[in-house]
């Protein structure tokens, strides 16, 4: 499939989710995905409201992003933050940085500073949409566009399952969509500033996430269905 005929098909894909699901949500991680699905949701005027988490520990490129985006579009997404009480809990437990030291210490950092975030924002939706792709890593490889998210009860949407990373910067190109200066340093996937580095030549997109960790179950628990 060529690059314009994915795009027209990816967004008719949006279209027919805003009509069968609603209220309908996208979770951004502000990545080079979301970005294109961002640009195509509000270029069209789709009926989806679009979140991002704040963990806290973002990179400042992220948050300039972030306000990048009110001034191109003109619009804002809803920003959710990690209860105080949380983190401070977890950081008497591990430590500000105790996610290096442990598996578990990681995955409880993820928990506070994300995945109960997650939850708050898909309470009361009826499907959301992710911009996870198959040849991200190979935690996402049996990944399906339509899913039964049973974790938080609603569908999941994974409308650029089949797209490729130059499919991606594609459309960014093409319709000049803003995204994160740190992809231009070797970036390919973002998160967390600590548990976030540039990948070298021939690593998979996310090597740079949480490299220290075995790349069958790097995940932060936000798709951990991708994994099971």
């Amino acid at each position: 499939m060529n690059p314009e005929s994915r795009i027209e098909s990816t967004l008719a894909a949006l279209r027919r989710a805003s009509e069968e699901f609603q209220p309908l949500v996208m979770a951004s991680s502000l990545g080079a995905e979301d970005m294109v699905l961002t640009d195509m949701i509000f270029r069209n005027e789709l009926p989806v409201s679009i979140f991002t988490l704040d963990t806290g520990r973002l990179p400042e490129a992220t948050q300039r992003l972030l306000a990048r985006i009110e001034t191109v579009y003109g619009r804002t997404l809803r920003v959710y933050f990690p209860e105080s009480g949380a983190v401070e809990s977890f950081i008497s437990t591990y430590g500000v940085n105790g996610f290096y030291h442990s598996g578990d210490a990681r995955k409880a950092c993820c928990g506070v500073r994300k995945v109960a975030l997650l939850k708050r924002a898909l309470a009361g939706q009826k499907a959301w949409v992710t911009g996870l792709r198959r040849d991200q890593s190979p935690t996402r490889a049996a990944l399906t566009q339509e899913a039964w998210d049973s974790e938080h009860g609603l569908v999941k949407l994974s409308p650029l399952m089949h797209w490729t990373r130059e499919d991606v910067w594609h459309y960014i190109a093409a319709y000049q969509v803003p995204y994160n200066a740190l992809h231009d340093q070797g970036y390919a996937s973002i998160g967390c500033s600590p548990c976030t580095r540039a990948i070298q030549p021939g690593e998979e997109e996310r090597a740079g996430r949480w490299w220290w960790e075995h790349p069958e179950t790097k995940e932060c628990g936000l798709h951990l269905a991708n994994v099971s």
